[in-house]
């Protein structure tokens, strides 16, 4: 799974099966190549039009409905009651109507509009005209407030995305100057002032602040920046002005990689969403043929059955029938859940992604950079000889001084002094260690086969630590101790995989047996699998997926450039986003912002409560929907059960499928 360069339509046309409203409003960017000033312009022309359009409805709705209470307070033998009911149901149901003419020319002809207007001209047809204008009008006031939670959804999601920054400015030999952040050449400097979006990837050159990253990770803490550090776009610059290096263009950088996943991301249906618009496509029809076959086979077949009781019971039959609460609230849950995980820091790449994270039995971890920090440091020293402990960490940092292996830098992060001396003849010994001249003695920093190839008498230690020795003049001075420590949450994480029943934890790592073993019983992993190459990692995820039984999914987190082969080959990846490669991040299906494994039990969970809403509007739908079904062919529903039926249970769906964005 990559990441795309541009955006697809969100939804798709439930051909055959709804109307316009039973599709879900899934926010888009169709400006992702504009300029800013292009898009507020047409986003404000697009604007004032709908505010008129809906203004209009608004006021033929309410002439409408004071015209229907007019006519009901009517008598009965008033020759404008018709025309009044009349006038109302046009005033009112109107568009519906219209739209119906016009999807029957398209070949929509079983679509909620259709249904609608079908049963509702036939309540007229039999004299019902008080049933025919209420149906439409409770419709329509079901549909406002339908519309209203979707609105809600969609502006909450909106919301959550609106870190697209707008401009960059640029410095040049010129001064400074206003920019698109396409615009902006890798190797380029930018300035960021307090209160504006960082606009592109980049590592500061100048300035210190505190960054607002919540939009990308969720976490509601600031951060703290300085000189050297890197930055990501999408974030928000609170305090000081800096001065950024880019070290990517606009397209490549975080914010557009995490725009389009999330737009891309409804675009690849779970199996639920695509069994619901295969299903829409086949019960409509099915109903009014049903409903077709209801009004008019018992009066053929039934010596006392009347023509216009069973019409009216086949006109209860039309209304109650359409599938917008399927067809809008499943689409709406997945997308829901997307943007609750999303406000949480987890990315996921599709519905079908999260659906298959509902079905996990097995999470395969890596160790370094996932449930580890990724960085090295000095856990002890010991001195012998005479040379005292911050000596023999001061040799091995004049040693190191060179180098740019990890160790080397966990060396020269714990000696915090200056490094002043001569160093010369240094040397680096591949698979060794280090050989340097250090105020004209000679200095060696390395493992236990550099000493065993040097012939330098030395205990063999049995730690499951990184051993660096440092030997003077031929002489062990002493050694350190060096570990990549796990992460804070790393132990909890474990735990709430175990509470959620994940029966099957593993770890998989390129460390040696000793280290990987001392971190796994650290944090309570029962099978670990060491000293992998990559090929192997995938190998033995492969073997695990092979030997389980039952339907349950396999998922693999990892970080990195490694990672990215093991990733691809899982039922579901899960890329560390903050510390992880490109290559783990775009082969990943899910991608954690945070770099906090505990987060992998937060997807779960988040998938759970979207598997659960999806499954009770199935339930409650059908079940509703089945129920006035049944009691609309028997007689005893009206057309009020029925609009509840079809309005109702659509808005009560649709106010559930909002709740998984709330997720905490």
């Amino acid at each position: 799974m990559q990441f795309h360069e541009s955006a697809p339509q969100a939804c798709e046309t439930t051909t055959g099966s709804c109307c316009t409203r039973c599709k879900p409003a899934i926010p888009h960017d169709h400006d992702h190549d504009h300029d800013h000033d292009d898009h507020h312009h047409h986003g404000l022309g697009d604007s004032s039009l709908m505010e008129m359009l809906k203004s209009w409805h608004f006021i033929t709705f309410c002439i409408g409905a004071v015209l229907f209470i007019a006519a009901l307070l009517m008598d009965e033998t008033n020759p404008l009651m018709f025309w009044t009911y009349l006038m109302s149901f046009f005033l009112v149901g109107g568009e519906i109507l219209y739209m119906a003419l016009t999807n029957l020319f398209k070949g929509h002809l079983f679509d909620e509009n259709f249904l609608m207007g079908l049963a509702t001209v036939g309540a007229f047809s039999i004299g019902e005209y008080p049933e025919g204008v209420s149906v439409m009008l409770f419709f329509r006031i079901g549909e406002f407030f339908q519309d209203l939670a979707v609105d809600r959804s969609r502006k909450s999601i909106t919301k959550l995305m609106d870190i697209r920054p707008d401009f960059a400015n640029l410095q040049t030999d010129a001064g400074e100057e206003k920019v698109s952040p396409n615009d902006v050449s890798v190797g380029s400097r930018i300035i960021v002032r307090p209160g504006e979006k960082i606009p592109l990837d980049g590592i500061i050159t100048e300035g210190r602040s505190t960054l607002d990253t919540s939009a990308l990770t969720g976490e509601s803490l600031p951060k703290e920046v300085n000189k050297n550090d890197e930055v990501l776009s999408g974030t928000i610059n609170k305090t000081g002005v800096l001065i950024i290096e880019t070290t990517k263009l606009f397209s490549e950088s975080t914010v557009s990689k995490i725009l389009d996943l999330v737009q891309n991301a409804s675009s690849k249906k779970a199996k639920t969403e695509q069994f619901i618009t295969q299903f829409a496509k086949y019960y409509t029809p099915f109903v009014v043929i049903s409903a077709a076959l209801l009004a008019f086979l018992p009066p053929l077949l039934m010596q006392d059955a009347l023509l216009s009781d069973w019409f009216r019971r086949s006109l209860v039959f039309l209304v109650v029938s359409c599938p917008c609460a399927l067809v809008v609230s499943i689409p709406l849950s997945f997308f829901g859940g997307i943007g609750g995980a999303s406000k949480n820091g987890i990315l996921v790449k599709g519905g079908n992604f999260l659906e298959a994270l509902n079905s996990v039995d097995t999470v395969v971890l890596d160790k370094t950079g996932t449930l580890t920090k990724g960085i090295f440091s000095v856990t002890s020293i010991i001195a012998f000889k005479g040379h005292s402990e911050t000596e023999v960490l001061r040799l091995a940092a004049l040693a190191e001084m060179h180098s740019n292996h990890p160790i080397a830098l966990s060396i020269k992060r714990a000696y915090t002094e200056p490094l002043e001396a001569i160093v010369n003849e240094y040397e680096e010994l591949a698979g060794y260690g280090v050989k340097a001249t250090i105020d004209n003695k000679t200095v060696l920093a390395g493992n236990d086969k550099l000493l065993l190839e040097q012939g330098i008498a030395h205990e063999a230690l049995t730690t499951p630590d990184t051993v660096v020795y440092v030997v003077v003049e031929g002489v062990l001075a002493g050694y350190l101790t060096i570990a990549d420590e796990p992460k804070e949450d790393s132990a909890r994480a474990i735990l709430a995989l175990k509470a959620l029943g994940i029966k099957d934890i593993i770890m998989l790592t390129g460390d040696n047996k000793a280290a990987a073993q001392k971190v796994a019983n650290e944090l309570g992993i029962m099978h670990v699998e060491a000293e992998l190459l990559p090929h192997q990692k995938v190998e033995k995820l492969e073997e695990i997926m092979a030997r389980k039984s039952g339907k349950g999914k396999t998922v693999f987190v990892g970080d990195g450039i490694n990672d990215a082969p093991v990733l691809a080959r899982s039922d579901i990846g899960i890329a560390m986003g903050g510390v992880g490669s490109d290559a783990a991040i775009e082969a990943a299906d899910v991608v954690i912002m945070t770099d906090e494994i505990s987060k992998v039990a937060t997807a779960l969970k988040i998938a759970q409560k979207t598997h659960a809403i999806v499954w009770q509007n199935i339930i409650f739908a059908l079940g509703v929907k089945g129920a006035i079904l049944i009691m609309g062919a028997m007689g005893i529903a009206t057309m009020w059960e029925a609009v509840f039926g079809d309005v109702g249970v659509a808005l009560i769906a649709v106010l559930n499928a909002t709740r998984v964005l709330t997720h905490k």
